[in-house]
């Protein structure tokens, strides 16, 4: 409701003066008989007995077609407007006020219904539905700007009636001041009563609806309508209906009014704290389907909550209502009372076989099964096998670097894989697809074997070691404590010679050693030198025995 305007007390307003201020420079505004003595093009020339005719605009005396009402000779009544003219249409309006002002009883409360249409210097000026004008002071419009009372039919309250100036004087400020006093008085009667109250809705809204008790409107906000958490008011009420309510709360300060239905109602959570707890079964009707889960009806105006991740062990559920529907009655598990909040939760999936159990009892690691594409991530691709998602990671994609789902695949695609590990704490199934072939490292340890002398060039310097290419596709470790005893600066693309330490075909790996192959090298020389040596210790010894005997 606008804020009304109290600056100026009534006793200081002096409407009659306002409004002889507004029209000032229109003329006194009298009324008079006159004689149409000539018509022109768009003005007519009236004989009110003065020395000279005053004009008067054809518009005001012409029919709906255009025609003229009246012709040269024709008396009709006129009010001087000032400036040499009179109006018609002025002498009717003031006529109308005339009439009004005679039935006028001061005692009576008379409220009209008024279109104000102009703005004066002091207030407003506007018609009834019967053309009566009256005027309305600026401070009396109830509005900080008297220019938004504009084009608005309006309820005012005649205040007073000026029968020598013909003016009417209304206030709408009047109203809203009756009004407030009378809501105060309904307020009075009503804020304390801690009975149940018949209302009736008024008006509904997304946010709750409002009833009118006693004459006063308050909110039943829709997480009161129903022990069952917040419910849209507009599938259960229509306006103009009669509803049990309870105040809850009244704002002093705002002059509101907070009401509740479901405080009339006894509260059915009582019964679910004496006979449910986690871990139950029950029978329920699903009531609603949203897109994240359901709320179930228990039965007794208390409802619980079936989130999507609950209803299936698929964990790529994406619409509800493809696993239940409005209507259907299941058997759930309670997974959760909160009665502090009156929140319950159920679990379908948790009365379901779980997947898992069953995939583990069909399927082994080794095993070469055939899945279906379900998602694909920047880090591989989840693989629906047996009712389980497995996970083919990037780096199990193919032997070849770089290799990723998303340019390989596309969902829905079917792809023959290896199971490599099966998860039973986590749940989790990894997989593989270049494991169904020999990697390069794998044909790389057909031909070559720990401790065999091999030459590469170095492709890769990190501050750990040395990946040096051995073959196509093939890379060998050279970890830094294993580089040459001897040190020297080493470069991608120069060409080292190592000793093959162990070849990890699980992981397709291979470890390299320069100084195994030093060593290896410092040992190929002292075993020649030895034998050598020996050799020489055999000829002396020959010669002795060949000279002795």
């Amino acid at each position: 409701m606008e804020e009304l305007n109290k600056n100026v007390p009534e006793s200081e307003e002096n409407f009659a003066e306002m409004f002889e201020e507004s029209v000032k420079d229109e003329g006194s505004g009298s009324v008079c008989e006159g004689t149409i003595v000539r018509v022109g093009d768009s003005d007519a020339f009236v004989d009110v007995k003065r020395k000279s005719e005053l004009m008067l605009s054809l518009d005001e005396i012409k029919n709906q077609d255009g025609s003229l009402m009246y012709s040269e000779g024709d008396s009709l009544d006129v009010a001087f407007v000032g400036n040499g003219r009179v109006s018609h249409r002025r002498a009717l309006a003031t006529k109308k006020v005339r009439d009004f002002i005679d039935a006028f009883d001061p005692k009576a409360e008379t409220i009209a219904e008024v279109k104000f249409v102009e703005l004066k210097n002091n207030g407003l000026v506007g018609y009834d539905k019967n053309g009566v004008e009256f005027f309305m002071p600026s401070k009396q419009c109830g509005y900080r700007d008297a220019r938004q009372a504009l084009n608005k039919t309006l309820q005012v309250k005649v205040v007073k009636v000026n029968k020598e100036e013909q003016v009417i004087i209304a206030s709408r400020r009047k109203i809203l001041e009756a009004e407030r006093e009378k809501k105060a008085a309904l307020l009075d009667a009503v804020k304390n009563n801690t009975e149940v109250i018949t209302g009736t809705i008024r008006k509904i809204t997304s946010y709750g609806m409002f009833v009118d008790v006693g004459g006063v409107d308050g909110l039943v906000h829709y997480s009161e309508i129903s022990h069952r958490g917040p419910v849209n008011p507009s599938t259960l009420y229509k306006e103009g209906e009669k509803v049990d309510v309870k105040i809850i709360r009244f704002d002093e300060e705002k002059k509101q009014l907070s009401l509740s239905i479901k405080a009339t109602l006894s509260d059915p959570w009582g019964e679910v704290e004496e006979n449910l707890e986690v871990g139950d079964t029950i029978k329920v009707t699903v009531s609603n389907v949203e897109e994240y889960g359901a709320f179930v009806d228990l039965g007794n105006d208390v409802e619980g909550f079936l989130h999507i991740s609950e209803i299936s062990w698929d964990k790529n559920v994406k619409d509800p209502h493809k696993y239940i529907k409005e209507g259907d009655e299941i058997d759930v598990e309670v997974i959760e009372i909160n009665h502090e909040k009156h929140r319950l939760r159920v679990s379908l999936k948790n009365l379901l076989p779980k997947p898992f159990e069953n995939f583990k009892n069909k399927f082994k690691v080794g095993d070469v099964v055939t899945g279906s594409v379900v998602s694909l991530t920047d880090f591989g691709a989840f693989v629906s096998i047996g009712g389980i998602d497995g996970l083919l990671h990037n780096e199990d994609v193919s032997w070849e670097r770089g290799g990723k789902c998303k340019e390989l695949f596309k969902i829905g695609d079917e792809v023959e894989v290896k199971i490599v590990k099966i998860d039973e704490a986590n749940g989790k199934i990894s997989l593989s697809k270049k494991e169904l072939t020999d990697g390069p490292v794998a044909r790389y340890a057909k031909n070559h074997s720990a401790g065999e002398l091999v030459k590469g060039k170095i492709r890769d310097i990190q501050s750990f070691g040395v990946f040096v290419n051995l073959e196509n596709g093939v890379d060998g470790l050279i970890r830094t404590e294993d580089l040459s005893e001897e040190g020297g600066e080493l470069k991608v693309g120069d060409e080292i010679e190592s000793t093959i330490v162990f070849i990890d075909l699980e992981r397709g790996r291979i470890r390299l050693s320069v100084r195994r192959r030093e060593r290896q090298a410092r040992r190929d020389s002292l075993n020649d030198f030895n034998r050598q040596e020996n050799s020489k210790e055999s000829n002396v010894f020959g010669d002795f025995f060949q000279k002795k005997f």
